[in-house]
C-alpha cells in the first residue's frame, strides 16, 4: 500500500496539524514561496513519489486559497504523487450552485472543474451548502457530516424540551436530520430576502412555546438571518435557544449580530478559523473527524460509520 503523506495549506495549518496528530503521522514538508506581485510558488521539500497524497486547505475568501489548493495539487501531481486527495473542510464558492436569475454564474461547478484540471483524484468535505453539489464533480466526492461533531455535545446539554429550527425553508433537510435523531419536532424559520445577506421578513412555522430550541445551519456569514431568527423564536415563548453552524465565516457585523442577539450561545466547528474568539461562541474540532476519514480512505473502507444520523 502506498505510503501516506499528509501536506497544508497556508489557510488551514492550524487544523491540519490537529488532523495529522490525530492520524499519528506529522505533517509533510512543505514552502510555499510568493512573489512581490503576491504569487504563489508551492515547492514540496520531501519526496512524494509513489504516496497517497492528502492536501488540506479549506478554500474560503480570500481566492489566493483555492489558487494555492489548485497548485498545490499540481505539484503533487507533477512530482508522481500516486494518489491526491484534496480535503477542503470548508469547499468555497458553494452558495454558487444553480442559476437562480439571468447571466450569473454557477461557481460551485467552475471550482469543481479546476480541482479535476488540476489533478485532484479525491475530494473530502463537509457539510456542503447543498448536497447536490457533489454532483458536479467527476471524481468521488467523501461528504462528512458535522452532525459527528454536533450530536455528541448537545446530548451532553441534556436539554429536556428539545426542537430543532431551520433558518430557512433550504435547511429543512439539515435539521429534519436532527429531529429525527432526537425524535423530536422540527420547525421552520420562513424568511424573505430582498437582497443578499439582508433580511426583509422573516415569520416561524411551528410551535417553540417553552422550548429549548437549536437553530442547524451548514455556516455564518453575517449572522443576520441567525440573530433575527433567535430573536422571534424567542418573542414567541422559547425557554432557550441556540446554533449550530458548521463553517464560521462570520463576516461583516457578525460578531456584533451575534452577541446582540437572544442567541444562548453559537456552536461553530473549526473548519474555519475564527477572525477573534467571542464568549457567545464556542468551538467545537472537526481534526478527529477527519483524520479517520483519510485513514478509512486510504484503507479502502467504507465511511459509514462517520455519519451519526
Amino acid at each position: 500500500m502506498a505510503p501516506v503523506k499528509i501536506f497544508s495549506g497556508t489557510n488551514s495549518r492550524y487544523l491540519a496539524e490537529k488532523i495529522a496528530q490525530q492520524f499519528g503521522k506529522p505533517l509533510g514538508s512543505l514552502t510555499i514561496q510568493r512573489f512581490s506581485d503576491g504569487e504563489i510558488l508551492p515547492i514540496y521539500t520531501e519526496s512524494v513519489r509513489g504516496c497517497d497524497v492528502f492536501i488540506i486547505n479549506s478554500t474560503n475568501a480570500p481566492a489566493d486559497n483555492l489558487v494555492e489548493t489548485l497548485l498545490l495539487v499540481d505539484a503533487a501531481r507533477r512530482a508522481s504523487a500516486k494518489y491526491v486527495t484534496v480535503v477542503a473542510p470548508y469547499f468555497g464558492y458553494a452558495r454558487q450552485d444553480r442559476k437562480d436569475r439571468p447571466r450569473v454564474s454557477i461557481g460551485a461547478k467552475l471550482v469543481a472543474n479546476l480541482l479535476t484540471a488540476a489533478g485532484a483524484n479525491r475530494l473530502m468535505t463537509c457539510d456542503l451548502h447543498a448536497g447536490q453539489i457533489q454532483g458536479f464533480f467527476d471524481i468521488p466526492v467523501d461528504h462528512l457530516d458535522g452532525s459527528y461533531i454536533f450530536i455528541p455535545y448537545l446530548k451532553t446539554l441534556r436539554l429536556n424540551d428539545l426542537v430543532f429550527a431551520a433558518p430557512d425553508v433550504g435547511g429543512t433537510g439539515r435539521a429534519r436530520g436532527f429531529a429525527k435523531h432526537f425524535a423530536v419536532e422540527l420547525v421552520i424559520c420562513d424568511k424573505y430576502r430582498k437582497r443578499a445577506n439582508e433580511v426583509a421578513s422573516m415569520q416561524v412555522i411551528g410551535d417553540v412555546e417553552n422550548k429549548d430550541v437549536v437553530i442547524v445551519d451548514d455556516m455564518i456569514d453575517t449572522g443576520g438571518t441567525l440573530s433575527k431568527a433567535a430573536d422571534i423564536i424567542m418573542e414567541k415563548g422559547a425557554r432557550s435557544v441556540r446554533a449550530i453552524c458548521t463553517h464560521p465565516l462570520l463576516t461583516g457585523n457578525a460578531y456584533e449580530n451575534i452577541e446582540g442577539s437572544k442567541l444562548e450561545e453559537l456552536v461553530v466547528t473549526d473548519t474555519i478559523p475564527l477572525r477573534k474568539p467571542s464568549p457567545s461562541i464556542k468551538v467545537l474540532t472537526v481534526s478527529n473527524l477527519f483524520a479517520k476519514g483519510i485513514r478509512k480512505t486510504h484503507n479502502h473502507e467504507s465511511i459509514s460509520s462517520l455519519f451519526l444520523h
